[in-house]
């Protein structure tokens, strides 16, 4: 099949309109991709950063009267936080934005985001200061999502809005090389300092640097988006797309449903995200099977495989469609699922191949996972709705899943994991069942 529903509901244009808009916004498409790539990127880093941390250092540096296991639990719990202040942080900036401009916004939240994953690094650990550091450590996190939700810029919409149809599933795998770019750098940092250094100095010094690094690559991403955002081409782009924020009640009693059917359609391959990248040095840390510097190795070589997939999805998705290949990715993942608790519970080579694998499954399902539904709002809502559908994919795919996975795989076995992985699946594919479905209808 290779007309999906996406290619029939992006918006048509007259003749007019389109030399019109020409005429006045002149945005190539690989312009706007590559600020998507770049601006992106520097937030998953952060996630990332953190992310790896909560296996490597938290559970020691501020849990440390709790067993290793108890200790990356809480670290996950805390690591959640972010997911569900990041829809607080788009209702949040979203006025900001109205009152005040999208440069002013994204200025506030790249400083704030930075600011909180910088301020990590100044955190004392429990022995000195007891509860306050855990508690601070929230707050970090807590800021740390409210930040991500209000670096909304819209240009992933403006992106899918400016390209050819035929051309549509090769953009939109574009910005979402920025997760294995960033997972990639926030790996070999950590596999830099894990290997150069003594594991006190690691853990009493070592494992800040990454924390300011991000500070550092924020600031250069907030600058490489505002001579993008603010510029009277984008401008007239946005607003001749009609790509501005809405009020959020609005959007819900609009197409509140597309946000929720969205999220759902791409709950695959946001459920695999972190049981590839941050799960898997979890579980193989309390394990005796390799070094964490042999995993950290590995995945920065699954990241590879990752980029190799999500470039993948853009090539097939312009054959096949882009909702096609998100249920085929879906289908891939169960089957995946089924073998997930050999690979991981097996020697190294089995192991290693659940990371490969995993990533390149990813790739192809992570590739086409932004905009395979979001194309359903209407044009005035899409700005707010995207937003909006990108936070709850994550928080209902993402947030919880290196918590729910490492804690029901420690008591229940490995096939956990599968019974995840698999509900993810049943979700991706109803969801886009659901969605043809009123494709049909309308």
């Amino acid at each position: 099949m290779s007309t999906t529903f996406e290619d029939q509901r992006e918006p048509a244009f007259s003749h007019e309109d389109i030399g019109r808009i020409h005429a006045h916004a002149k945005v190539a498409p690989g312009e706007i991709a590559i600020g998507v790539v770049i601006g992106r990127t520097s937030e998953y880093f952060d996630f990332f950063v953190f992310g790896i941390a909560c296996v490597l250092v938290f559970p020691s540096v501020f849990f440390p009267f709790e067993s290793r296991l108890d200790g990356m639990l809480l670290s996950f719990a805390i690591f959640s936080l972010a997911f569900i202040a990041r829809p607080i942080g788009t209702t949040l900036f979203m006025t900001a934005q109205r009152r005040w401009s999208r440069g002013t916004k994204l200025t506030i939240a790249l400083f704030l985001l930075g600011s909180a994953t910088a301020g990590m690094a100044f955190l004392p650990g429990y022995t000195v200061i007891g509860n306050w550091a855990i508690g601070l450590l929230a707050f970090f996190r807590i800021l740390q999502g409210i930040a991500l939700g209000g670096s909304w810029d819209g240009l992933p919409s403006l992106l899918a809005l400016n390209t050819p149809p035929e051309r549509r599933g090769w953009y939109s795998m574009l910005g979402q090389l920025s997760a294995p770019i960033g997972f990639m750098i926030a790996s070999a940092l950590f596999l830099f300092l894990h290997a150069q250094l003594a594991n006190d100095d690691f853990l009493d010094w070592g494992w800040r640097y990454p924390f300011f690094v991000a500070f550092a690559i924020n600031v250069v991403a907030l600058f490489a988006r505002l001579r993008l955002v603010v510029t009277e081409e984008y401008t007239r782009a946005m607003e001749e797309r009609e790509l501005d924020p809405i009020g959020i009640f609005d959007m819900l009693q609009r197409q509140g449903y597309n946000i929720f059917l969205g999220a759902f359609a791409a709950l695959a391959s946001y459920a695999l995200f972190h049981l590839v990248s941050i799960f898997p040095l979890s579980w193989i840390a309390l394990g005796t099977t390799q070094s964490i510097n042999e995993v950290l190795a590995v995945q920065i070589a699954g990241a590879v495989v990752g980029i190799l997939g999500i470039i993948a999805s853009g090539m097939i998705a312009d054959r096949i469609g882009r909702r096609t290949t998100l249920g085929t990715a879906a289908a891939l993942i169960g089957v995946f699922a089924l073998f997930a608790p050999w690979l991981l519970g097996g020697n190294k080579a089995a192991q290693d191949a659940f990371i490969l694998v995993g990533f390149l499954l990813l790739g192809l399902s992570y590739g086409q996972a932004a905009g395979s539904v979001t194309s359903n709002f209407e044009i005035r809502l899409r700005y707010t709705g995207a937003a909006l559908t990108n936070d709850f994919a994550w928080l209902i795919g993402a947030a919880f899943a290196p918590l729910v996975a490492l804690g029901l795989s420690s008591r229940f076995g490995l096939a956990a994991v599968s019974v995840y992985l698999l509900s993810g699946v049943a979700c991706t594919l109803i969801a886009l069942r659901v969605n043809r479905a009123l494709a049909t209808r309308e």
